[in-house]
């Protein structure tokens, strides 16, 4: 126990010395921990962005609704390379047809339902004109719940609607309050495109970075925007299951039905993607990894010429206090007690710079966060990996110039100039 007791003397009286020595030599010292500011920012800033962005997606991306897939030609990311899109080119587009026959077999989902979008341009009312970025898009009645999409005001498109084709629409939180400023949307016209359709409905607003536009489109009926605009493209189809315990066993449903709707046979891989929140966050997550991976790579290897710096200076610092050394040798310091101190003096350099770098890091990051709209956040976790980081550091490449401290010799070094 009194060993114990000494040796955390010996280490807070080394770190009060190192604190006196950095203080003492302020232009130096700044020098130095500058490689190590510098180093753990990048990490910091970096992990910071990156945990606040990728926060928010994963948050985003759950909208899709918790027991809901999307099935597509096109998959949302490709790692495979430009040949790859040659085959996804080649696969038959997911048309309306196909959907209605799914929507059949699929006797296990909830619901299979589309959204796709039809064009974009500007929308007027009687009071007020719009920017020309409002993008009109076709929905099905349970588009709805398979996306999350909360209507306010109003009510939301139903399958008589659909199946009629008739000229009525929900428009944005945004767009609304543009286009009628002084009254409620319900029950007016909007103008699209020198198409008249009636407003029955306005949605939630959204206000985030990712759904900005979703405050500023116009839901139709799917077969009402066909019938205006035509379809030249492949369908994005949405299936529901009714909840978690069926979800395996609806995606399968849905896998067989669609593979023999598109008459594939069995030895056949599926000329479609089937894409849930865990897969898209999945594949979003192996993007940030990658990228994540190689920021901490430069970084370190910042951290490790910062080290070699710090050794430098600390080796310099040795020469300069040789008969300091020797004197306290002389007044009955021992070997551990140079080193102890040699050591914490460039501990207490990282950690200085790893700090700031923390700070800093930590307040950039979350300035990129401001900037991109998305909630700001801390990486503890990162925080505390970095400033450990420094402490290694500082102790690795401390080593040498403590051991070197360490091992001169009294005598001469009383004699040193």
């Amino acid at each position: 126990m009194k060993r114990q007791i000494r040796f955390f003397s010996e280490v807070q009286e080394s770190i009060l010395m190192a604190f006196r020595a950095v203080i003492s030599n302020k232009l130096r010292s700044i020098l130095t921990l500058l490689g190590i500011l510098v180093g753990v920012f990048s990490i910091i800033l970096v992990m910071t962005a990156m945990r606040a962005l990728q926060s928010y997606v994963e948050n985003e991306l759950s909208g899709l609704g918790a027991n809901t897939v999307q099935i597509k030609k096109w998959p949302s990311i490709n790692f495979d390379g430009p040949s790859s899109w040659q085959k996804y080119a080649r696969r038959t587009d997911l048309d309306y047809n196909q959907f209605k026959k799914l929507r059949e077999r699929a006797t296990l989902a909830k619901g299979v339902s589309i959204i796709e979008g039809f064009r974009t341009d500007e929308a007027s009312s009687r009071f007020e004109t719009s920017n020309p970025n409002i993008n009109l898009q076709g929905v099905t009645a349970q588009t709805f719940s398979a996306r999350n999409i909360v209507v306010e005001e109003g009510r939301a498109i139903t399958e008589t609607d659909v199946e009629s084709r008739r000229n009525v629409c929900l428009l944005g939180y945004e767009l609304a309050k543009k286009l009628f400023p002084y009254t409620s949307a319900l029950g007016e016209t909007v103008r699209f495109d020198s198409i008249n359709y009636l407003v029955i409905g306005v949605l939630e607003k959204k206000g985030s970075l990712f759904d900005a536009g979703s405050d500023n489109m116009i839901l139709v009926p799917l077969t009402t925007a066909m019938n205006y605009y035509g379809h030249r493209r492949s369908m994005n189809f949405l299936i529901e299951a009714a909840d978690r315990a069926s979800y395996e066993d609806t995606i399968e449903q849905v896998r067989g039905a669609l593979r023999s709707i598109r008459r594939l046979k069995p030895a056949e891989e599926d000329d479609f993607e089937i894409e849930s929140n865990d897969s898209l966050i999945q594949q979003f997550q192996n993007v940030t990894l990658s990228i994540r991976i190689g920021i901490t790579v430069v970084s370190s290897i910042a951290l490790v010429a910062a080290g070699i710096g710090i050794m430098n200076i600390m080796l310099v610092s040795v020469t300069e206090r040789t008969r300091e050394i020797g004197v306290r040798r002389a007044i009955g310091a021992k070997k551990r007690n140079i080193m102890i101190q040699f050591i914490m003096e460039a501990v207490v350099l990282c950690q200085m710079g790893g700090i700031a770098g923390v700070i800093l890091g930590v307040l950039g990051g979350n300035i990129a966060a401001k900037f991109l709209s998305v909630p700001m956040t801390v990486p503890v976790d990162w925080v505390v990996i970095g400033l450990v980081i420094c402490s290694a550091v500082g102790i690795i490449f401390g080593s040498y110039p403590a051991w070197k401290a360490a091992n001169l010799d009294p005598i001469e070094s009383l004699r040193h100039e």
